[in-house]
């Protein structure tokens, strides 16, 4: 097949003059000299090795030589052999036969014949001159450049390469636009590797033998979505790509050393990057630090006062805010209801006072140690593990009838099974207790907001991916509806309904580890779209809301008048797919047709609480490039719950999943508590960061977490 780089090629002008007009004559040549052992070589080049004159015709005009070089030799450097090339040729005679057929018929019968040679010859001497740029346009790339094309890639292929090179998303039918790092470095293609991974489908373009899914980007017009605006791009995105911007500097700034080699050339110590997007006089946002698990210890005594003071000085030093603690209620009521220690907190919390700092206290009603992170174990009160022991239905439960400690199933909200008392009278008990002990802390502004557990790992989800079950990234995951009392909710519900067999959880839903194709259930086109599907999956969701609500009206009235949060989980994997797999086991009925955290916001909003999220931090081309296979969107999550959350008019907080220490995570949380050109004018309430550890205090890490704060404080920073 002929190379479709020749095809795409701009005829040279001069060439093209004599296309155009059939008329000019030019001496014949012979078809057989056109396949000498120099074959793709205009006849020029078959002169003397001194002769460098380009080839005139009889009208005048020019065709420029190809150097000196022999351009069969420079095909069998790149790995085309001279039998394929003759191949490509005879294809082209081909093709070329049928346009001299066709001058043929439309000339006289005395010079048809001869115009038709000559066209055919001046054809295959431009096309050669194309393909011979062609191989030294590739050669030098991937000799230079070190991009990865192929030796017969065509001119979409480098288009592609170029593209992405410079920022940009490429999919596999050429849709072309700027990708999450399009202000990443852009340079010239002589300078830096192409990437080897191909472009990550998004929502929408699943690849072939996936599943259907939907393009976050697309959110604009999904009726779901009414009203979400997509996530803008930094305008250094566009700054290479002819867009206008409002950046201060669009030249390439080395981050990291220059130095030159021996041979003189400049190697790079790193990569060029644009400078950062200019903060200063953007909203103040608040930065807090979590402290530790363990900073108090299981006999609720600070564990290193000593240390703990001297990193709140530095954290102090660097501008941050207030930090946020764990109030454990393993520590706090371990060995008998109702009997409350607070007195490792009272010290701890004296000590932040006195530093003048905000404090943001968790209500944290789930065992630690369960998740990814947890360096310490806090198991739920002893008092607890014994109610468990006789009645192990108080957990959340699989269905294999595998038990999860880490928190109490909902179930039990409104059942007298904790010695005479529901959960959610517990958990009131908890709270009404330090509201009591801490009330001057209240009065004097220094706790500035209340965190309120409502699941595994303080969130509002279902512990659908527990690693003490086997869970592994990326894991669907499983419900965990199968103790009594979800159970019986169950079967109330499907009666109500009118189908009673519905009474029941989904029995083709896969394990932890699967993956949503491999089931009937969140399969494309699966169970969980059907009447079945959709009724169990509204009531799953329902549970959650209901839990959360019933909670947060307690909270109100131990806590009437203070700030109330709620955190939510950031379930990515999965996100481009249509189920939504690892979303729905989690609790979030968030399939592609229809919005599951509405309903949530809207919960919040009754309540005045405003919503903490996770996985701020992440960019879904990085997940693409450490796991294609999870589907993984968490950029097209983040914004559509942060949209959710805005449009239900509810103050929105943010933390990170996983540490970080690199500007480049710091510069999307930035992205995303102050989204550049909003309409609105909407940030975040306030940003924690996990965690206070000792690489933060490294000089390089702490230089860049000071740095970031500044940033979210509006300040003016240096782009160094």
């Amino acid at each position: 097949m002929r190379n479709s780089f020749v095809s795409h090629t701009r005829i040279p002008k001069h060439a093209a003059s004599h296309a155009r007009n059939p008329n000019h004559t030019q001496p014949s040549l012979s078809a057989r000299a056109s396949r000498t052992p120099a074959a793709g070589c205009p006849p020029s080049a078959a002169q003397s090795p001194g002769n460098n004159a380009p080839t005139r015709t009889p009208s005048g005009s020019h065709f420029p030589p190809l150097a000196s070089t022999d351009p069969a030799k420079e095909m069998e450097k790149l790995g085309m052999s001279e039998e394929e090339e003759e191949m490509e040729v005879k294809e082209e005679e081909e093709e070329e036969e049928e346009t001299a057929s066709y001058l043929n018929s439309s000339t006289s019968e005395g010079g048809r014949r001869s115009r038709g040679r000559e066209e055919k010859e001046r054809t295959k001497m431009r096309e050669r001159q194309r393909r011979a740029i062609t191989a030294r346009i590739l050669g030098g790339l991937r000799k230079h450049g070190n991009y990865n094309l192929r030796v017969r890639a065509d001119i979409n292929e480098v288009i592609a390469a170029l593209a992405r090179e410079a920022g940009w998303l490429v999919l596999p039918d050429g849709t072309t636009f700027p990708s999450s790092q399009a202000g990443r470095p852009t340079t010239s293609a002589s300078t830096l590797p192409m990437p080897h991974s191909a472009a990550p489908p998004l929502r929408g373009m699943s690849p072939p033998g996936s599943f259907r899914s939907l393009d976050h980007r697309q959110a604009m017009v999904d009726k779901r979505l009414r009203g979400v605006f997509p996530p803008p791009a930094s305008p250094l995105c566009f700054a290479t790509a002819g867009i206008s911007g409002t950046s201060q500097d669009q030249s390439p700034v080395l981050e990291d050393s220059i130095e030159s080699g021996e041979d003189g050339k400049v190697t790079r110590g790193g990569l060029p990057r644009l400078p950062d997007r200019d903060f200063s006089g953007t909203p103040y946002v608040p930065v807090y630090v979590m402290l530790p698990l363990g900073a108090v210890n299981m006999n609720c005594e600070v564990a290193d006062p000593d240390g703990l003071i001297n990193d709140l000085k530095l954290l102090k030093s660097a501008g941050v805010d207030g930090v946020m603690v764990d109030c454990w209620w393993g520590i706090v009521e371990a060995n008998k209801p109702l009997e409350y220690n607070w007195s490792g907190y009272k010290s701890l919390f004296q000590i932040i006072k006195q530093l003048k700092l905000k404090l943001q206290v968790v209500m944290s009603f789930h065992k630690c140690g369960s998740n990814v992170g947890d360096d310490i174990t806090i198991p739920l009160p002893n008092w607890v593990a014994q109610i468990g022991r006789a009645n192990p239905d108080i957990y959340f439960t699989d269905g294999h009838g595998r038990r999860n400690t880490e928190c109490l199933t909902w179930g039990i909200d409104k059942e007298r099974v904790l010695r005479g008392r529901t959960a959610l009278e517990v958990y009131f008990d908890f709270m009404r207790s330090f509201r009591v002990e801490f009330n001057e802390l209240f009065e004097d502004g220094v706790i500035s907001e209340i965190e309120v557990g409502l699941g595994p790992c303080g969130e509002l989800r279902y512990p659908s991916y527990a690693m003490e079950h086997g869970w592994r990234y990326p894991g669907i995951g499983e419900f965990q509806c199968y103790d009594q009392y979800l159970m019986k909710s169950l079967r109330n519900a499907a009666e109500g309904r009118g189908h009673s067999f519905w009474g029941k959880g989904p029995d083709n839903a896969g394990t932890y580890n699967s993956r949503p194709q491999d089931t009937k259930f969140f399969c494309d086109g699966g169970d969980y779209d059907g009447h079945y599907g959709r009724f169990f999956l509204a009531w799953y969701s329902k549970v959650l809301i209901d839990h959360a609500d019933h909670v947060l009206t307690l909270v109100k009235l131990a806590f009437e008048g203070s700030s109330i949060a709620v955190k939510l989980s950031g379930v990515h994997w999965w996100y481009k797919t249509a189920s939504h797999a690892a979303e729905l086991t989690a609790g979030f009925y968030n399939p592609c047709n229809r919005d599951g955290y509405a309903p949530i916001t809207a919960m919040l909003k009754k309540h005045n609480a405003a919503l903490n999220f996770t996985c701020v931090e992440l960019r879904t081309l990085n997940q693409y490039e450490m796991f294609p296979e999870a589907m993984s969107d968490p950029e097209g999550l983040v914004w559509q719950v942060l949209n959710a959350a805005w449009d239900a008019n509810i103050p929105v907080s943010s933390e990170n999943a996983l540490p970080c220490f690199d500007r480049d995570g710091f510069h999307k949380i930035l992205e995303n508590a102050k989204p550049f050109d909003d309409p609105d004018g909407r940030h975040l309430l306030s940003f924690t960061y996990l965690r206070l550890a000792p690489a933060l205090f490294e000089e390089m890490n702490f230089f860049e977490f000071k740095r970031f704060v500044k940033k979210m404080h509006g300040e003016a920073v240096l782009d160094n």
